[in-house]
């Protein structure tokens, strides 16, 4: 492709949960199944760190948190495995603007996600109809280490032949900051105050971030 090398970036990489998508409630159905399944008290919804933990970090690691000192803990992630994620579909809801973003960046930067998401990404780009935006898409799977292990952020680095300063990677998590900063890759904070090159609370400001560097604000 012929990369906008304006700013020296070639690639913006995106994470999912909570970025492309509010997932908060398709996350805690998914895991109450689980739960439910195995007889373990239900989810506290009212639980920051409990959502949080949900919401951000691969399924093996939730499940080893919530199956802590359990020997089934093993069985519960084959039956995850199992757990068809259309069925969660009603409870996701894409980010405002995400779309008609992926749009206008794509052609000009490769486009890429990192997520701790395991089996269920292609499906979800597939059924919201963002496949196409994608040339890349790493997942938990995908890597011996997910975030917030910079593996997943090196190893798309590798795929786009650049160096960690080419890219961008937009993300909400500690997990993703502390990735980005281990990958050396510049984070960019969305709906968030993590320290970052920037922060956004839409997803068109990400255009302007781009373009003229406009660094060390808020948009």
């Amino acid at each position: 492709m012929n990369h906008d090398v304006l700013n020296g970036f070639k690639a913006v990489i995106y994470d999912c949960d909570g970025v492309m998508f509010d997932s908060i409630e398709a996350n805690f159905a998914f895991y109450s199944k689980v739960v439910e399944r195995f007889g373990l008290a239900p989810l506290d919804r009212s639980d920051a760190d409990t959502m949080r933990l949900l919401h951000t970090y691969s399924s093996r690691d939730v499940l080893a948190s919530l199956f802590n000192g359990d020997p089934r803990g093993d069985e519960a992630l084959r039956f995850a495995a199992t757990i068809d994620y259309r069925e969660l579909l009603p409870f996701m809801r894409m980010e405002d603007g995400l779309r008609e973003t992926l749009a206008k960046l794509r052609g000009r930067f490769d486009l890429a996600v990192c997520t701790n998401r395991s089996t269920s990404m292609e499906m979800l780009l597939e059924d919201f109809g963002l496949a196409e935006y994608f040339s890349f898409v790493m997942t938990a799977a995908k890597v011996s280490n997910p975030k917030p292990h910079p593996e997943p952020l090196l190893k798309i680095l590798d795929h786009f032949r650049i160096g960690p300063e080419q890219a961008v990677f937009v993300g909400d998590s500690e997990l993703d900051c502390r990735a980005a900063d281990a990958a050396g890759i510049p984070f960019v904070a969305y709906k968030s105050d993590l320290p970052s090159v920037a922060r956004i609370d839409r997803h068109e400001a990400l255009l302007k971030f781009v373009d003229d560097g406009c660094f060390g604000q808020r948009a």
